[in-house]
């Protein structure tokens, strides 16, 4: 599953996507356990229209996104953010794919999506 960097601001998904955001110093092992933890659940992800945002290292792109989610400046974090753009999960652990797609999955908009057969926004 690709991911992107932190330079990307979250708005330009708002409405279209929900995002795991990956925060993590460059050598946490944390952040590719949660890599591979999301590559491994590639098509229930796509499914939810949920992406992959990598907040790595110390740049001032990636402190610009701790800050806005409200996250500490070093160490570990996922974050699931929502379509709304509104954090809706966030761990000091990579989360499983099965708790990322419950959280999901109870989420009334995906509730909604799910009912019409294709994901909000969508053609």
């Amino acid at each position: 599953m690709p991911a992107a960097s932190a330079g990307l601001d979250l708005d330009r998904y708002r409405w279209k996507s929900r995002v795991l955001v990956i925060a993590a110093a460059a050598d946490d092992p944390r952040a590719a356990a949660q890599d591979r933890i999301a590559e491994a659940a590639g098509a229930g992800m796509r499914e939810r229209d949920l992406v992959v945002v990598r907040a790595i290292g110390e740049g001032r792109e990636t402190a610009a996104l701790r800050r806005r989610l409200g996250l500490p400046a070093t160490g570990f974090r996922a974050v699931l953010v929502g379509k709304d753009g509104g954090a809706k999960l966030t761990a000091e652990a990579p989360i499983p794919a099965e708790r990322l797609f419950s959280t999901i999955d109870a989420m009334p908009m995906r509730q909604e999506e799910a009912a019409r057969g294709r994901p909000r926004g969508r053609p």
